[in-house]
């Protein structure tokens, strides 16, 4: 039931929904001044979130730095991978197709073919309410394997949807196999406060290894600075994702 009120809640926050919300209003409201200033505001709401700069200036606080892999100087005894949509399979030709977030799993196969993580944990279920059946560690470890890494060396958890459960089955496994080992945990800048926070809940002490950080060097130029851009728009809902969720583990002791 969280997992699809999360779905639900998600979406009614997206900065996209409330600009089409706030159009319809202005289409259904007969007072032609009060249709017009309502206009006005969804014109005003679509480029604030549609602005390059301030997506960026707010991502920038949120995400975590990114950790630069010859400033690790440990091996690390597992390597966690956090799922998060980024393969699927269409089943039409049975091959796998790579989508969100992949620079989790190729920063830690770089990790583990430099000797820098022994084992690696695949940590995700189905993140989707519809396709239950597609196990996001399972068609990982699928492709892992083909490209040379020994099964021996890949564990899973299939069950997990959330961030919350990714740190509890992690933990599970962790605490079975490899008690009190060092560990690596491998998952986007933007997602790493509230993975710690779940794991740290978990009492597994693991060192952070951001990956797919959006947001580089400040930008000044005119376009970046003025032109609408519609990929803001998913900034944004990175950003009111993590912290919303942030907000809500903390209130109902998940962190």
């Amino acid at each position: 039931m969280f997992f699809i009120l999360s779905k639900i809640f998600m979406l009614l926050l997206s900065p996209v929904f409330g600009v089409f919300i706030l159009l319809l209003i202005s289409l259904f409201i007969k007072n032609s001044k009060k249709s017009r200033c309502m206009l006005i505001i969804s014109v005003i709401v679509f480029y604030f979130f549609s602005n390059s700069f301030i997506a960026g200036q707010v991502m920038s606080i949120w995400e975590m730095p990114i950790t630069k892999t010859e400033d690790i100087a440990d091996s690390y005894n597992v390597g966690i991978v956090l799922g998060g949509g980024m393969v699927t399979i269409d089943t039409d030709y049975d091959r796998l197709t790579f989508r969100y977030n992949t620079d989790r799993i190729m920063q830690a196969i770089k990790l583990y073919k430099t000797n820098k993580i022994k084992k690696i944990l695949l940590s995700g279920g189905s993140g989707s309410i519809i396709y239950n059946n597609m196990l996001e560690s399972v068609l990982l470890k699928r492709y892992l394997v083909t490209i040379g890494i020994p099964q021996n060396d890949i564990l899973i958890d299939s069950i997990s949807k959330n961030t919350r459960e990714n740190a509890v089955e992690s933990a599970k496994i962790l605490k079975d196999k490899f008690p009190d080992k060092k560990y690596l945990l491998i998952t986007s800048a933007v997602h790493m406060r509230r993975a710690m926070a779940c794991f740290k809940k978990e009492n597994i002490s693991a060192i952070p290894y951001c990956t797919d950080k959006c947001v580089g060097k400040k930008r000044y130029d005119f376009a970046h600075l003025f032109v609408p851009n519609l990929g803001s728009f998913a900034y944004w809902n990175k950003i009111i994702h993590e912290i919303t969720g942030y907000a809500v583990y903390d209130m109902i002791g998940y962190i």
